[in-house]
């Protein structure tokens, strides 16, 4: 596989990176642990050199699974992990923002044991802290950074002026946030911003938490622990109006002999060098046609055809439920 840097950062990793939180938590039951071991393996064999981890999957349980499986070859790959919220010790719940300095550090220290390794390749603070001064947080990555514990430092979810604020005290080498087909604010503003501060950009759910794949439709259920059930753009309503979305996709991909997913991941490395997608999966045919999304390239035309059918489409529901809305940094 291709390799992409995050913006101007020197950081290199593959062109489609890995995120590992399906495997333990929020799209129901925690794979089997072997098949998760197997699985995140299977990414590394076929090139895929960027896994994302954070200490909330689980929680806690995610870390511990890319740490084990990714120790025979860890100076081979980027691991990203996250800190920033508060966790119950006893329930393993979260229960609110907590990016202090102190529990940064703490975090740190607690990722590093379950990943299993001496460095965090790339750190980012899940959501930002209002009751916090990012310049506080970037200062601490930075502490960080110095003892040799963090490589990188990562903002998700961070609006322009919290991602100007941080750069200027610790240069930002990646943001995380949605983005896809069918969620593509992050063009508004964020963008050009990125790309004036050299600023790498790894999107999550870049298929749409599964619904640009087309195998999701109106009568679909959704089973414990699967966080699509509370969000409003996943109610059965909602699924029945964004169909349409889903048929511009689809016929691209038969056109091109290729699959939605392909389509709709080719999609969003056509938007920019610097775009690192980190699409997830639990099965190994999935994560295989996932990958070939790398080797499938639309054409300007064909770009352009997709853009013009989907800004004709209103997408219904909002992304989030209301407490994880009001979570986004504006």
């Amino acid at each position: 596989m291709q390799t992409r840097e995050l913006g101007r950062s020197g950081l290199k990793v593959s062109t489609l990176g890995l995120g590992c939180m399906g495997l333990s938590s929020g799209y129901g039951p925690a794979v089997d642990w072997q098949a998760g071991i197997a699985l995140i393996r299977a990414a590394h064999e076929r090139g895929v050199t960027l896994f994302d981890t954070a200490e909330f999957y689980g929680p806690y349980v995610n870390e511990e699974l890319v740490g084990e499986a990714l120790a025979p070859f860890r100076d081979e790959v980027v691991i990203a992990t996250k800190f920033g919220f508060r966790i119950d010790p006893d329930t393993r719940t979260r229960t609110g923002l907590d990016s202090r300095p102190a529990h940064i550090r703490a975090v740190a220290e607690a990722s590093l044991k379950r990943l299993k390794t001496d460095r965090i390749d790339l750190f980012y603070q899940h959501r930002v802290d209002p009751d916090i001064p990012i310049e506080d947080v970037a200062g601490t990555v930075k502490e960080l950074i110095a003892e040799g514990k963090v490589k990188h430092f990562g903002l998700s979810e961070a609006g322009v002026r919290t991602i100007r604020r941080a750069h200027a005290v610790q240069p930002v080498t990646a943001l995380q946030s949605e983005y896809s087909l069918w969620w593509r604010e992050p063009e508004e503003e964020i963008f050009d911003v990125l790309e004036e501060l050299g600023i790498g950009f790894v999107p999550f759910s870049p298929l749409g938490r599964g619904f640009l794949t087309g195998a999701i439709g109106a009568s679909t259920t959704f089973g414990d622990g699967d966080v699509r059930a509370g969000v409003p753009r996943f109610s059965p309503e909602a699924r029945a109006a964004n169909q349409s979305l889903v048929e511009v996709v689809r016929a691209t991909a038969q056109a091109k002999g290729a699959t939605p997913a392909q389509v709709a991941l080719a999609w969003i490395l056509a938007q920019k060098p610097w775009i690192v997608p980190i699409p997830g999966t639990t099965k190994v045919s999935r994560l295989e046609e996932n990958i070939g999304a790398a080797q499938l390239v639309l054409s300007p035309a064909e770009l352009a055809a997709i853009d013009e059918a989907v800004s004709a489409i209103n997408v219904e529901g909002a992304r989030y439920g209301e407490q994880m809305l009001g979570m986004i940094d504006r």
